[in-house]
């Protein structure tokens, strides 16, 4: 028995995963209540059908401070033998952005570290998370890029 469950565990342990790649965050839009950041997740699929995406959750941290968090559940299918494209947005209030305002300096950018984790139900495996994470800085819009 032990030597058929070593056999099996070998075998899904060589089985072929999706792979994720997290893009760099950048500014959407802005609203009355908060500016939208996105980031894109980039999905390859190497099976020959469709798997279904259990959810994506999402925190985004800049000055050390979690600023937006959540999750995407049920956000769709990866397309069989190939790639699909995620967004992943984060709505930032405008309170928090006055409180980094010594981050932000004369330049206007904003540190950030960006951290996602896809879940994919694969099958005979279960559900697996592939966990992400981007860093940099993003540039905050200014008056002009308003009008």
């Amino acid at each position: 028995m032990d030597k058929a469950k070593n056999f099996v565990a070998e075998k899904i342990a060589h089985i072929p995963k999706p792979e994720a790649s997290l893009d760099s965050v950048s500014f959407k839009s802005m609203s009355r209540e908060c500016i939208t950041l996105h980031s894109n997740v980039n999905v390859s699929n190497p099976y020959d059908h469709r798997l279904p995406i259990c959810e994506v959750s999402y925190k985004l941290k800049c000055a050390g401070k979690v600023v937006a968090s959540g999750t995407l559940p049920d956000p769709g299918w990866i397309n069989a033998g190939g790639d699909t494209k995620l967004e992943i947005p984060a709505k930032v209030p405008y309170d928090f952005l006055i409180s980094v305002i010594k981050d932000v300096g004369r330049d206007w950018d904003v540190d950030y570290v960006l951290e996602v984790g896809l879940t994919i139900d694969l099958p005979i495996v279960g559900n697996f998370t592939i966990p992400l994470s981007t860093s940099g800085e993003f540039k905050l819009p200014t008056l002009k890029d308003m009008f």
